[in-house]
């Protein structure tokens, strides 16, 4: 039966997409190399090779050694040949990163002003097009543009984000419109979770928590993003840990998130010392002395932290759970501690590990997902620098 005409030029593109992925992860590699580990013939590799040279996504740079026969051409992927900026949109600052197609940092730059509704598409504009002004000309250009979102995000819009005014605004649509550019927009935690995905050894099963002005959690469920129904998966800091609790701006009481956000925590210490406004520095300086505001306002958070784990472990068992937060940072002694209140029975199910890339891995996340949608392929080149992480 012949091939309807539909039915290879999708087959052409899969195999467009399988040599690219393979030149990417597995590269510098041989057009013969490629063939065999792809099951393709050496003819059909050499012809799409020969189109991503022309559209410069590959090229050639020199030969392997050998001893035996020919020495083959090895081909690579031209990861300096466009760009993609990656921005955290915190409630009183804008972080932006921009990197080239294999996640390599060019530049970094924040500007620190509270978000409105008024200010954001503005600032946006501002930053974003004073960063394409001063990079490096290249074929691609910028080919996609992350926004990590503190809130939730579904199908490109801002559902939710108690924290600060965005909900509803069309910030992608709108900067598409201006800059002519895909722009994308993706809940902060998820970020995160998509760059410990990208390039850990966390295992297919992780969960990546960030502590900041809230609380969110990015799910990884075998190597795929758990995004739940309207993007709503992972919004730990709204699950109730104290009934009638402390009112939150969701229109719940008793969050999580306001028992182990930063703003929670320093208030908390704040109204036990007396210090009209304590820094997370001041906090973890007061615990070292053994402070007795310090030691109450820590131990709380460290029992309603563990609350939050325990039920992520029961509910995901996952095989790694990641902590990003300006507390642990500076006190990472705390995670033994954490681990302690768990149930016996979960304290060695998964790894727990405090992120030290901090809020770098929404950047890092933001990239990965910029540069997988201009390529499309399936697993995000994975950005450079150290992950490292302090591990339980």
């Amino acid at each position: 039966m012949k091939l309807e005409t539909g039915s290879k030029e999708l087959i052409r593109k899969m195999n467009r997409k399988l040599v690219l992925e393979n030149i990417i992860h597995n590269g510098p590699v041989s057009r013969a190399a490629t063939a065999k580990k792809l099951g393709l013939t050496r003819a059909t590799v050499s012809a799409i090779v020969q189109e991503l040279i022309e559209d410069a996504y590959v090229e050639e740079i020199g030969s392997q050694d050998t001893s035996l026969g020919r020495k083959p051409i090895l081909l690579r992927f031209c990861g300096q040949n466009g760009h993609v900026l990656s921005l955290n949109l915190k409630v009183d600052e804008i972080i932006l990163m921009a990197c080239d197609l294999e996640g390599n940092e060019i530049l970094h730059l924040s500007h620190r002003e509270t978000l409105t509704r008024q200010n954001v598409l503005p600032l946006l504009d501002s930053l974003i097009l004073q960063t394409i002004e001063s990079l490096p000309p290249t074929p691609f250009r910028v080919v996609g543009i992350t926004l990590g979102i503190h809130g939730t995000v579904q199908d490109q819009e801002i559902l939710f984000a108690p924290n600060y005014p965005l909900a509803g605004l069309p910030l992608a649509s709108a900067l598409n419109s201006r800059l002519g550019i895909p722009v994308w927009l993706e809940n902060e935690a998820n970020l995160s979770a998509l760059a410990d995905n990208a390039f850990s050894a966390a295992g297919p099963n992780l969960i990546h928590i960030n502590i900041h002005t809230g609380v969110g959690a990015g799910i990884i469920v075998n190597r795929r993003l758990y995004r739940g129904k309207d993007g709503n998966a992972g919004e730990l800091g709204h699950t109730v840990v104290v009934p009638e609790g402390r009112p939150c701006p969701c229109g719940s009481r008793g969050c999580l998130e306001q028992y182990i956000a930063d703003p929670a925590i320093l208030a908390e210490f704040s109204r036990r010392s007396g210090l009209p406004s304590p820094s997370m520095e001041d906090l973890a300086a007061a615990w070292e002395h053994r402070d007795l505001a310090a030691v109450n306002t820590v131990d709380d958070f460290v029992r309603y932290l563990a609350v939050g784990i325990n039920n992520l472990g029961n509910l995901f068992s996952p095989d790694c759970i990641i902590i990003s937060s300006a507390l642990l940072s500076c006190l990472p002694q705390l995670l033994p501690m954490i681990r302690s209140c768990l149930p016996p029975r979960l304290r060695n199910t998964f790894a727990l590990s405090i992120s030290e890339c901090g809020d770098r891995s929404i950047l890092m996340g933001g990239a990965s997902l910029a540069i997988s949608r201009f390529l499309k392929i399936q697993e995000q080149p994975a950005p450079a620098g150290d992950n490292g992480s302090s591990t339980l």
